[in-house]
């Protein structure tokens, strides 16, 4: 499939089926991953890759709102960064993830990317900072987003070209 398909049918899948990943489907994933361009070649980035049920039921109640399907997927990758790396390290880890979604749904998997940083939890705490809890991860290490897969138990249209937002583009 072309990019430019792959890129229109990618959409975000909440639910999933109770089925496994194929593990030669994350290991394209993470391929995908590690693969994605980083300022000055710096690579910031860890993924963290957690298929325990327990730990994705944790994940789920890290923030408020929108993270509860964590809890239902087979398989997420936590995207953390050494900030004292990189002053990109956003940048170049939101590339990594945004490279790991495509090639999930090119490989016919649901994904979900769940922001996580500059969120709060239902009292108020801060969302990035359990997830680092219940990852065991420390400083200076920061938290991107995680990334939720599974067999997508749900099917939703890809995008037309034709309704395309012209009017965000300045020539």
């Amino acid at each position: 499939m072309e990019l430019i398909e792959i890129m229109r049918h990618r959409r975000s899948i909440r639910k999933y089926a109770d089925e496994a990943v194929p593990e030669e489907k994350l290991e394209k994933i993470l391929q995908a991953g590690l693969l994605a361009p980083t300022s000055m070649g710096k690579r910031p980035w860890e993924f963290y890759v957690v298929k325990d049920k327990d730990t994705l039921e944790r994940l789920s109640r890290a923030k408020v709102h929108g993270a509860a399907l964590l809890a239902g997927c087979d398989t997420a990758i936590a995207v953390f960064a050494d900030s004292d790396l990189s002053d990109a390290w956003i940048e170049d880890s939101s590339i990594a993830l945004a490279y790991m979604d495509l090639m999930a749904s090119s490989q016919g998997l649901g994904s979900c990317w769940v922001q996580m940083r500059m969120r709060k939890d239902a009292d108020g705490g801060d969302a990035e900072q359990n997830v680092r809890e219940i990852m065991g991860v420390g400083d200076p290490y920061r938290l991107v987003g995680v990334l939720a897969l599974g067999i997508p138990a749900e099917e939703k249209a890809g995008y037309s070209l034709d309704e395309l937002k012209w009017e965000k583009v300045h020539r």
